[in-house]
């Protein structure tokens, strides 16, 4: 959705791309808030949260050893220094937004995959999941950076009304409600769906993979500039700054090339290399 070009770089040719500070950071603080809640709802305080966070990042490190190369050049320590007590200042102001003596999650990053009537997978990891003693279900998703203005809202609740879709369609329950925590401006974002919200997304996701197969088809991925793209590691190979995207990997068919299948006209699949599935942020 943000850019066709970004996703056949990032999908088709995985190139690979420079871990940043901004997402790592994300990574650990996320890690943090899951595993305070191993500990017993008394001793989920600030001083344990920020306390968990050495631990933490020295797992990320072991699974990750790239993430090293953040603080090359840093011999005395005083940016990682720096990364980390902004990483302690987001998990201590999520306690000024969220109770975590009074919430027991019935999930912690759970990954939901299901397959609508189409044949389309939808699968996504969510970062908590609420239930009630009456069964309502609550999604809540954490978010390091700043609460969108009000007109982007609706962007940013796509990725929550993404995780409803797939529960409503694994669970035959609609969740309740939808809540993003963002703990870079200290704002919570609320929604509460119902069907027809879930079913537009459907619709939407529809198109987005027609959009996509059919790009797959015929290897035409185009740019769409916007202000991120000058956080884009990909600019070096991208026509909209002057590059040559590399050769691409797929078997090419013109656009509108149709075979019989089973009887039926239907645009041709490549034998090899298309995506299974879309996956949420």
């Amino acid at each position: 959705m943000q850019c066709p070009l970004l996703y056949r770089f990032r999908v088709i040719d995985k190139l690979p791309e420079k871990p940043s500070e901004a997402a790592t950071r994300g990574t650990l603080v996320h890690a943090v808030l899951e595993r305070l809640f191993d500990a017993p709802a008394v001793d989920r305080t600030p001083p344990r949260a920020k306390a968990l966070i050495p631990g933490q990042w020295d797992r990320l490190l072991e699974s990750k050893p790239e993430l090293t190369e953040l603080f090359e050049g840093d011999p005395g320590g005083e940016r990682l220094a720096g990364w980390l007590g902004e990483a302690e200042r987001l998990v201590e102001r999520w306690f000024s937004l969220e109770d975590p003596t009074r919430l027991e999650p019935a999930e912690r990053e759970l990954f939901v995959e299901t397959e609508l009537e189409s044949g389309l997978r939808l699968r996504g990891v969510i970062d908590r999941v609420d239930v009630t003693p009456t069964g309502d279900v609550r999604i809540v998703d954490y978010k390091t950076g700043k609460a969108p203005r009000p007109e982007y809202a609706e962007g940013a609740l796509f990725q929550m009304k993404f995780y409803a879709l797939v529960v409503w369609r694994l669970r035959n329950v609609v969740p309740r409600r939808l809540q993003l925590v963002y703990l870079g401006s200290g704002d919570v974002l609320t929604y509460d769906p119902v069907v027809a919200d879930l079913e537009r997304v459907e619709r939407k996701l529809l198109a987005l993979w027609e959009a996509i197969r059919l790009a797959t088809e015929t290897g035409e991925w185009r740019p769409r500039p916007t202000k991120l793209c000058g956080w884009c590691d990909h600019r070096a190979v991208c026509p909209e700054f002057g590059g040559t995207p590399p050769v691409y990997p797929l078997s090419v068919r013109p656009p509108g090339a149709v075979e019989a299948v089973q009887g039926r006209m239907e645009p041709v699949r490549p034998g090899t290399g298309q995506p299974v599935a879309l996956e949420g942020p």
